[in-house]
């Protein structure tokens, strides 16, 4: 299983991005996807994820609302598109899979994504 994580940059407060994971291997094995971001001097936090149980998306409370989770099966893509960005979402952004939902926990994910800096100045 291979992740590749693309789309970050340097955006203004209040732009948009829209991430994206591609996925290769077998898909069961990335059954369950989620978003994650480490930003300077900080652990790694979970976003999003989608898979399982939450088959319309689950979110960190900070994001919900503006940042939304989609898989396009077609493309074995998974995407992040990111709203309304605030200079407190720079962070690397990394995608993660695991076959099933555990929690949702970088501890239960075994397969990463390389991370796409978003950096969003103010």
């Amino acid at each position: 299983v291979q992740l590749q994580a693309s789309g970050g940059g340097l955006v203004q407060a209040g732009a948009s991005l829209r991430l994206s994971c591609a996925v290769s291997g077998p898909t069961s094995s990335t059954a369950v996807m989620g978003w994650f971001r480490q930003a300077p001097g900080k652990e790694r936090e979970f976003l999003a994820g989608l898979g399982g149980i939450a088959r319309t998306g689950y979110y960190r409370d900070s994001v919900k609302g503006r940042f939304t989770i989609s898989r396009d099966n077609t493309k074995n893509t998974v995407y992040l598109q990111m709203n309304s960005l605030k200079p407190e979402d720079t962070a690397v952004y990394y995608c993660a899979g695991t076959p099933r939902l555990r929690y949702w926990d970088q501890k239960y994910f075994e397969y990463w994504g390389q991370g796409t800096l978003v950096t969003v100045s103010s």
